[in-house]
């Protein structure tokens, strides 16, 4: 059975002309839209849209809000060398604003993901830093170098993306504390949080999180309206979510609400 993105990358074979015009009307506004603004920028009738908006629910595609509708998109996520070649120009701008934000000196959890790869490239000017990861690239590029000191998880090195997971990456963590925890995300809504496609990643992220004084959520723009079956926990509990583009609003006000800070990656 086809899945939602499935349907969304070919929405022909489920959507007839309007329906796929909504779609890209949705994704051109950071996917969400009132009906109104649907229905003026389409050329057609607030009740055109309603109808339209009905089926790509029953489809699920798109989520009816009150007064408007909003993206669906659930994925699955690929193997790390897949995403380390996603967004980069976005993922590198993400990594160099947070290593701006890491001293010399700092102790750092950094998760498994795309985007944490690239912010250890970015670390690799930095000295003196205490890594805690259950990511091998991480550990590989900030270990013996500028007096680092790099602490890695025990447990079975997954083959999709080089991390370690279980009951021996977890009480791992019991040893340490950190400055900041550093830690990716597969999807973003207003109103699930911050999302993950994988059990055991968000196991062990919510960990680092308890662990840590700081946290930041590095996603790209990608993630905003993306759906995942497994929740990072209170959104309340990330300080800073830094991305590449300006999320939509409704996210922004989303992230006001739990407290979060947004920094956009210049």
């Amino acid at each position: 059975m086809n899945t939602a993105t499935d349907r969304l990358s070919d929405p022909d074979a489920t959507a007839n002309h309007r329906q796929v015009e909504i779609l890209d009307a949705l994704r051109r506004a950071g996917g969400a839209a009132r009906i109104q603004s649907l229905a003026n920028a389409l050329d057609v009738s607030d009740e055109t849209i309603r109808r339209n908006i009905r089926r790509l629910a029953a489809e699920g595609l798109v989520e009816k809000l009150h007064g408007g509708a909003r993206l669906v998109e659930r994925v699955d996520e690929a193997d790390l060398q897949t995403r380390l070649q996603e967004n980069i120009p976005g993922k590198r701008r993400i990594a160099g604003c947070v290593a701006a934000m890491v001293a010399d000196g700092a102790s750092v959890f950094l998760d498994v993901g795309s985007t944490t790869s690239f912010i250890a490239d970015a670390l690799q000017a930095h000295s003196r830093l205490n890594v805690f990861t259950n990511s091998l690239a991480v550990a590989w590029k900030l270990a013996t170098r500028n007096a680092n000191r790099v602490f890695f998880a025990g447990g079975e090195l997954r083959p999709a993306d080089g991390g370690t997971f279980g009951p021996e990456a977890l009480e791992f963590l019991d040893y340490f504390t950190a400055d900041l925890a550093i830690i990716s995300a597969t999807g973003l809504c207003p109103d699930r949080g911050f999302l993950l496609a994988d059990l055991s990643e968000a196991r062990l992220a919510r960990k680092m999180m308890t662990r840590a004084a700081r946290v930041i959520v590095a996603a790209d723009s990608r993630k905003f309206h993306r759906l995942a079956p497994v929740s990072l926990g209170d959104p309340a509990q990330v300080d800073m979510l830094v991305c590449d583009a300006p999320p939509p609003e409704v996210i922004r006000l989303a992230a006001e609400g739990w407290g979060v800070d947004i920094c956009v990656a210049a």
